[in-house]
């Protein structure tokens, strides 16, 4: 089995789990609902332009996904429950939720109400491994919360996030830094973050299925067919990431958009787009660990008129799925599109906190030591198993 590389040798490896509820909002309206339990259930709105916001694991089953117009999730499930989401009632979860974090450590990540890193490299009670603690973090969440969460424990964020979605629900997945390289390897190429439907279309055509396939490939290669994700690519096909967990990372605002060469007319079209965008946006929010109380569309049409809409909530996003449930509503607004589409992008807002400093800054992508990268944190004098 190769071996990865992702650490300074001079360095031992670090200990970074990835916590993630699992079906949060929609297990929570299960939890204070008897009623609800074992049924499908989509948090959000049932009318003719209502979105999914989240949905249980039992209407997943039928298809239903969160951001998915809620008429398209009634037609895959008709038996859908649809509950009006209480973001007050996830807060106050998610608050409980982190005060189990802090009992283990005090470098905390969060990326959602329902997500978040957690370096454990320095053992502060002494458990004695990784494994142990997120093991002892989802029985706790367990017991005080009601709910279930799922772990990634690996030495990078990268395989950390990846690993805890490998075993959901109610799962964990430990990495550990001789099994990187090969874990890596077995993944589709759809599984790396920022690989959408049509880029996977692109890697399948250039004969990469798998991050072994991805890893096979040249920078040179990689630049040429996939521009400024080559360097990110390049590193993640390889199990590098050498991003620390930082609890304080705010900026202004946080968004992303695409022109495409051809217009996008249909409905179907502009609704993939927007979740491609959506996961750019997303990936970027967590990476900056942004929470802003505003979401804006701009769409620019065929003839070069740009309009932009923007919702506010009173209070911040409470995570991916709320996101793309308010873009979904504002790209309603401005359907249908007759002139066709060249332009589309989406921004958070209202952030809190003010701008990070650009020199704190990492390049979209970059998963490794580069010019102006985030450097690896200095070593514990404390080690421990995974």
């Amino acid at each position: 089995m190769s071996k990865s590389v992702d650490h300074d040798p001079h360095h031992p490896p670090r200990k970074i789990i990835h916590i993630d509820m699992d079906a949060f909002f929609a297990s929570v309206e299960q939890r204070d609902n008897p009623e609800l339990r074992g049924k499908p259930v989509a948090v959000g709105g049932g009318s003719l332009r209502g979105v999914v916001a989240a949905a249980s694991y039992e209407a997943r089953v039928f298809g239903v996904r969160s951001a998915m117009p809620s008429v398209t999730a009634k037609r895959r499930c008709p038996d859908l429950i649809f509950v009006h989401h209480r973001f007050e009632v996830y807060r106050e979860v998610s608050r409980q939720i982190r005060e189990v974090f802090h009992r283990y450590t005090d470098l905390i990540e969060p990326l959602s109400l329902d997500e978040a890193y957690l370096d454990v490299t320095d053992d502060k009670l002494g458990v004695g491994s990784a494994t142990g603690i997120a093991e002892r973090i989802r029985q706790a969440i367990r017991e005080e919360t009601g709910l279930t969460a799922s772990a990634g424990v690996s030495y990078n964020k990268f395989l950390a996030k990846i690993a805890s979605d490998q075993n959901k629900p109610d799962g964990i997945c430990v990495v550990r830094p001789h099994e990187g390289a090969a874990f890596v390897g077995a993944l589709p190429a759809r599984r790396f973050y920022g690989v959408g439907p049509k880029t996977a279309e692109k890697m399948a055509r250039l004969g990469i299925h798998t991050g072994a396939d991805l890893r096979g490939k040249e920078l040179h290669f990689l630049r040429e067919h996939f521009g400024k994700s080559a360097e990110y690519l390049h590193r993640a096909s390889r199990g590098i990431d050498y991003r620390p967990v930082k609890p304080d990372r705010v900026r202004k605002s946080i968004g992303a958009e695409r022109t495409y060469s051809n217009d996008l007319n249909t409905e179907v079209e502009l609704r993939e787009a927007l979740d491609h965008i959506v996961d750019i946006v997303w990936e970027r929010i967590e990476k900056n660990r942004g929470r802003g109380r505003t979401v804006t569309l701009k769409v620019k049409y065929s003839n070069f008129r740009q309009i932009t809409r923007a919702r506010s909530i009173d209070t911040c996003i409470a995570g991916k799925q709320q996101f793309a449930a308010l873009g979904c509503e504002l790209l309603a607004g401005v359907l249908p599109a007759p002139l066709g589409v060249r332009l589309l992008g989406l921004t958070l807002s209202a952030l809190e906190g003010g701008p990070k400093p650009a020199s704190e800054t990492p390049a979209a992508g970059v998963l490794g030591p580069a010019s102006g990268a985030i450097a690896e944190p200095k070593p514990t004098q404390h080690s421990f198993d995974f």
